[in-house]
């Protein structure tokens, strides 16, 4: 749970009043890299022992992932009974993001559950489009790790302005806070530690499932610079382009631009490491949801291999694997790639419209 340890001791330099971004913890002298607000949010993690600490972290990411899968089938319109949800649970711990992220200690799994829970909770009276205070949590979620951000230009997008505005809102929230309470980290950080892409890790090696992972290892280059930047920029033009397209939602949330927001931020990313990709989840029971049950055990094979694990990576042999293991190191921006063109295209794009259960209007009623 090395992770874990990093958030305690962004929480003991909090309450003793230390550098937030001066120190390093645990034999890969990791770093903090969140921004001041979530440092706040660590403080409770100094008021455990840590073998309580690491429990309480191992149990709640356990939660994490039944509401993790709750939340998809809400959003999919999937039905799962509570003895099915468990089993489907225990399954999903296997996944290997889901996985990492409870061995690491990490809090992707509580991310993407208050993402979903967020773009899809409503009001049963107002309906989803009047229900108040609609993608503050996004921003908040941004405001922790800067990823979810995406999901700001996802709601923008889609003509959910109201709650764009909400969420950034939320995000100018955090920041506010962060500065408040801790103006010294937040002017180091948002002037100088954002900006130190390489403060997270080295890109190229096989943790590392984003383009530019992936670019890295195929090129054989430390830093693949512009055949790294030109691929990301064309990526998240297209995502954006194709979100555009997506006519207005009947219903609360469209999991099709949901994933396909989440597919994107994971592959221009600078780095995703292997645990980001919890989202894996959703995705597996979209794919349920939509009756493609062959694909979807394809794909919970392809999240359960650990293909890069397997392959000799100490050192710099990140960067000298031969071409028939690059597919093997980099499994999972490769799927997205091809998901992203065979599934989750807008439906004019695959000649029709999507295919939800027929159910998916009243039971997605609530990232």
């Amino acid at each position: 749970m090395a992770d874990t340890l990093v958030y305690r001791a962004e929480g003991e330099a909090v309450a003793s009043g230390g550098d937030l971004y001066g120190f390093t913890v645990t034999e890969w002298e990791l770093p903090a890299t969140y921004p001041p607000f979530a440092a706040l949010l660590f403080v409770p993690t100094t008021w455990l022992p840590l073998p309580a600490l690491k429990l309480t972290f191992l149990l709640g990411n356990t939660a994490l992932c039944a509401l993790l899968l709750h939340l998809s089938c809400r959003l999919t319109g999937l039905r799962l009974r509570a003895p099915h949800l468990c089993a489907a649970t225990a399954l999903a711990l296997w996944l290997e993001p889901v996985f990492q992220t409870i061995v690491f200690g990490q809090i992707n799994l509580a991310l993407a559950c208050l993402i979903l829970w967020d773009l899809t909770r409503t009001q049963p009276r107002t309906g989803w489009r009047n229900t108040p205070g609609k993608g503050f949590a996004v921003g908040v979620a941004a405001g922790i790790k800067l990823t979810p951000a995406v999901f700001i230009a996802y709601l923008f997008l889609t003509g959910r302005v109201r709650e764009a505005t909400t969420a950034l809102a939320g995000f100018a929230s955090t920041v506010l806070l962060g500065a408040l309470v801790l103006p010294g980290a937040s002017a180091d950080f948002w002037t100088r530690r954002v900006f130190e892409t390489g403060r997270v890790g080295k890109a190229w090696i096989v943790d590392n499932q984003s383009l530019q992972g992936l670019i890295a290892r195929v090129t054989r280059t430390a830093d693949p610079g512009l055949a790294w930047s030109l691929p990301a920029a064309a990526t998240a033009t297209a995502a954006a382009l194709l979100l555009t397209r997506r006519t207005p939602a009947a219903t609360p949330t469209d999991p099709h631009g949901v994933l396909l927001a989440a597919l994107t931020t994971l592959l221009i990313s600078p780095i995703s490491w292997s645990h980001h990709w919890v989202w894996c989840v959703p995705l597996l029971a979209l794919l349920v949801a939509e009756g493609r049950p062959r694909l979807a055990a394809a794909v919970a094979v392809l999240f359960t291999a650990r293909t890069f694990w397997l392959l000799p990576h100490q050192g710099d042999l990140d960067l000298r694997l031969p071409w028939w293991q690059q597919p093997l190191a980099s499994p999972y921006p490769l799927l997205a790639l091809a998901l992203a063109a065979l599934v989750l295209l807008p439906p004019p794009l695959r000649g029709g419209a999507p295919q939800l259960p027929a159910s998916s209007s009243s039971a997605s009623t609530m990232r």
